[in-house]
């Protein structure tokens, strides 16, 4: 997992609408929350979105973009989130198949999907905060929250 200090990478990935979205597009205007979870429509990744969703309005007030990303197609995540009525911008991290993920060091290759690694990112691109949590455990949206909000990011 990409440690605390380290420059994180650059990508590009399909949001649920098929447009790119570059990491280093929000570089020196937003901060970024990226949260990686294994697979769209699981119990625990459903839990975790919801409770991430309903944050929404804390990270922008924070300034913090938040983006998720999973190996799931951009066609599974619009209907997920058509079907949820959720808001947030989801990446397909789907071909070649969790390349993103593996350069955070948060891939499962032996699941072949991603564990659930959260990483928020200055505006500079550094990593200030990270977490990297197994299958079949949860993460606590709160400590996303305590994390955006201690980040000095001016």
């Amino acid at each position: 997992m990409l440690q605390v200090g380290t420059p994180a990478p650059d990508f590009t990935l399909k949001d649920q609408n098929n447009q790119e979205v570059r990491l280093s597009s929000y570089l020196g205007s937003s901060s970024v929350l990226l949260v990686f979870y294994p697979l769209a429509f699981s119990g625990t990744c459903s839990g975790e979105m919801a409770a991430l969703e309903a944050a929404l309005p804390s990270f922008a007030a924070l300034g913090v973009s938040v983006l998720t990303v999973s190996v799931d197609s951009s066609y599974a995540h619009k209907i997920w989130l058509e079907r949820e009525s959720w808001s947030m911008r989801m990446l397909a991290d789907f071909w070649p198949h969790g390349a993103v993920a593996s350069s955070y060091g948060v891939f499962n290759s032996v699941a072949g999907f991603a564990d659930r690694g959260t990483f928020l990112i200055d505006k500079a691109g550094v990593v200030r905060w990270a977490e990297h949590v197994g299958p079949g455990s949860s993460r606590d949206t709160a400590a996303w929250l305590a994390a955006a909000s201690s980040l000095d990011d001016s």
